[in-house]
């Protein structure tokens, strides 16, 4: 795992220089403390180009490719920025290939030439031998940057599900592109100006969804796609979607179990409509077996999250099949016992016989906050970031590398309000008078309680998106601010300036990816699109990367998502139960107790901090007169948020939360001469 940065421009854009480029990896250099490197190809100039004290002047078409390494594989050769035979084709690279052993062999016998035994150098011929469309064959997570020499053509790459995060920004013939956004603000000129329709979308969502930033002109690549920038141009194309449709990528295989990868390849095609019960779990079992097994490859100490949960429970097991030793596993706990998992945690640790690793934290969010902040890069307002960068940090002191149960919730029915789904898309075939009905004022007036998740609060909530269309009610159910309560929030200038965005567009985009199937399985579609890359996986990426821990996720393998997609409904959401399928495939590896359980989610107890130890900070940030000065919100709306929380009578601890990340963020990001160098 590593952090990579670099940019590529055409004769009329401006180049990158040494200087510029050691400053770029430097700030992140948390996702790769054991190594750095760069590349420089050679421009048609006299002289050295990249004399950080030389005026910049027509240099290109050329490139510069930096790195940062978390050595993982081969520690010995696998420097970076790394190049094929000739040299002409250079590549720097952040994540894992897993079948890089199987496309080594393959590539060997086409006649390369490997000086390595990196999965990286896999890549690199794999180019020569199919340009962009090399993609198609790497299994794994991955995020990276290749330089053709000879065609003067920047690839930029990101994995199919958006493991590993790739930045960039293009201005006038020059594109730079960097694992995370704060090494693009390093480059000379690079502005700082703020999104304001990403602002919008954040405090619909509690993150800024890709493509865009929470700054003006910079990009993420989405996941599934690549970027070819030549000749000053730059296309991105999708190369890859959930085959959640019929027709969409390639039918679904599986050859026998033993078979190698390139036997899997040439087997039989096969559709899976015809399948029992007892043949889904097969292959189930099978192939996320598999992907353990591949995930599990690592030259250095390898580990498990483990919270008690029936999908880190599962992998572990896995793990556990497949070591000679107990495997080292690791979880945290809180004071607070509506968040702490430990006791789960336990019980399936001493199942497997796995070497167990508790801590038990009293999180500072006043200490983490600044931490939280410069590593997210954008405001994030989703809490469990907190818990996730302790859990990172205790489990660096053990091992490098993690494997975790992230995407099993959203590939198996694993989250509550599926069966919310489920249950409204009965209403849906209601009389239209038991409609009205349900659907009446008179509901709201009820107290919620206070609590999250208090029964009157979820059920008010419920009953008042009944009456939208099934993708808008998701929206609603998923959203930190309505989009009603946006516009309470926002000040007559501000939502003028948002002109025709609607912030709702990017989830009901997604959906429309999935328009055949029943509309729970569109919506774990629609979640895979969006709320896993842009929430799930940035979080994680981001807390271990800011150890330098490497988290793997074997769910996320591209063989067990497409299995995921074309298995009916019935099998993953079975009556009042999600993940019936995982309970039943592996239930030896499963504690009774673990089938059972509610599941309870990673978080803090954000509500009671706003009332107590954080409020006066809370009240302190939201009314100050720098923060008021933004024009954004109005007072009076944000004071009622605040004094509705404090009495009470509303939880809008997330809320509350959401505008606080975003105020700091600013204060760091844009208020700030230039971005701190490093926490």
């Amino acid at each position: 795992m590593c952090g990579i940065a670099g940019a590529a421009w055409s004769s009329e854009g401006t180049p990158v220089s040494a200087a510029t480029l050691e400053r770029m990896t430097s700030a992140i250099r948390h996702r790769g403390p054991d190594d750095a490197g760069t590349y420089f190809s050679k421009a048609d100039t006299s002289g050295s180009p990249f004399d950080s004290h030389q005026p910049a002047t027509s240099l290109g078409p050329a490139a510069a490719l930096g790195f940062r390494r978390l050595s993982i594989i081969d520690l010995s050769t696998g420097h970076q920025p790394l190049a094929n035979e000739d040299n002409s084709v250079w590549i720097v690279f952040n994540g894992e290939i897993y079948n890089y052993r199987e496309l080594r062999a393959d590539l060997e016998a086409r006649g390369h030439t490997f000086r390595t035994n990196t999965d990286t150098e896999c890549i690199v011929h794999l180019y020569e031998e199919l340009g962009p469309d090399c993609v198609q064959r790497l299994r794994g997570m991955f995020a990276f940057a290749i330089w053709d020499d000879r065609r003067k053509r920047l690839l930029l790459a990101r994995d199919r599900v958006g493991k590993k995060p790739l930045f960039y920004r293009l201005d006038r013939g020059q594109l730079t592109f960097a694992s995370e956004l704060k090494a693009l603000l390093l480059v000379p000129g690079a502005p700082r100006r703020l999104n304001v329709r990403a602002i919008d979308s954040f405090l619909c969502y509690q993150y800024v969804p890709h493509p865009d930033c929470m700054l003006l002109d910079y990009h993420k690549l989405p996941p599934g796609h690549v970027g070819v920038f030549e000749n000053g141009m730059l296309e991105v194309r999708r190369y890859w979607e959930p085959p959640f449709e019929p027709g969409v990528g390639a039918r679904f295989q599986r050859a026998p179990t033993g078979d190698t990868q390139e036997q899997k390849a040439t087997s039989t095609l096969e559709t899976c409509s015809t399948w029992s019960a007892d043949r889904w779990r097969k292959e189930l079992r099978s192939t996320l077996t598999e992907a353990v097994r591949l995930r599990m490859r690592s030259d250095v100490p390898l580990g498990a999250f483990l919270s008690g949960g029936i999908d880190s429970t599962i992998i572990t097991g896995l793990m556990q099949e497949h070591s000679e030793r107990p495997v080292h596993t690791f979880s945290i706990g809180f004071p607070v016992k509506e968040f702490d998992e430990r006791s789960f945690a336990r019980e399936a640790a001493a199942h497997l016989k796995t070497d167990h690793h508790e801590l038990v934290v009293e999180p500072n969010a006043l200490d983490m906050l600044p931490k939280l902040l410069w590593h997210y890069d954008e405001p994030f307002a989703d809490s469990s970031a907190i818990p996730t960068m302790y859990l990172s940090e205790m489990t660096r002191q053990h091992v490098t590398v993690a494997l975790s149960g992230d995407g099993g919730d959203e590939m198996f029915c694993g989250y509550t309000r599926y069966l919310a789904v489920k249950l409204a898309s009965r209403f849906d075939r209601l009389p239209g008078v038991l409609k009205k009905l349900l659907t009446a004022k008179i509901w709201q007036k009820i107290p919620s309680g206070a609590g999250k998740m208090s029964l009157r609060r979820r059920a008010k909530r419920f009953l008042r998106a009944l009456g939208q269309t099934p993708e808008q009610r998701y929206l609603r159910w998923v959203g930190i601010f309505e989009e009603s309560q946006r516009q309470e929030l926002y000040t007559p200038e501000f939502a003028r300036s948002l002109g025709d965005h609607n912030a709702g567009d990017f989830l009901l985009d997604a959906y429309a990816a999935c328009p055949s199937r029943d509309f729970v399985t569109r919506t774990t579609c629609a979640d895979i699109l969006s709320y896993l890359p842009c929430d799930i996986l940035t979080k994680v990426d981001v807390a271990s990367m800011a150890f330098s821990v490497e988290c793997r996720s074997p769910f996320l393998d591209q063989e067990v998502i497409e299995l995921a997609a074309r298995m009916p409904i019935e099998l993953k959401l079975h009556g009042n139960q999600g993940k019936q399928i995982l309970i039943d495939t592996f239930a030896d590896l499963l504690p009774p107790s673990i089938q059972r359980r509610r599941k309870m989610g990673f978080g803090v107890p954000l509500a009671n901090w706003f009332r107590g130890e954080l409020k006066p900070f809370l009240r302190d940030v939201l009314f100050d007169s720098r923060t008021q000065s933004r024009g954004f919100f109005e007072p009076a709306a944000v004071q009622r948020l605040f004094d509705e929380h404090q009495q009470q009578k509303t939880d809008h601890s997330h809320r509350l939360w959401a505008l606080l990340c975003l105020e700091l963020w600013q204060r760091m990001f844009l208020d700030a001469v230039e971005p701190p160098a490093n926490l």
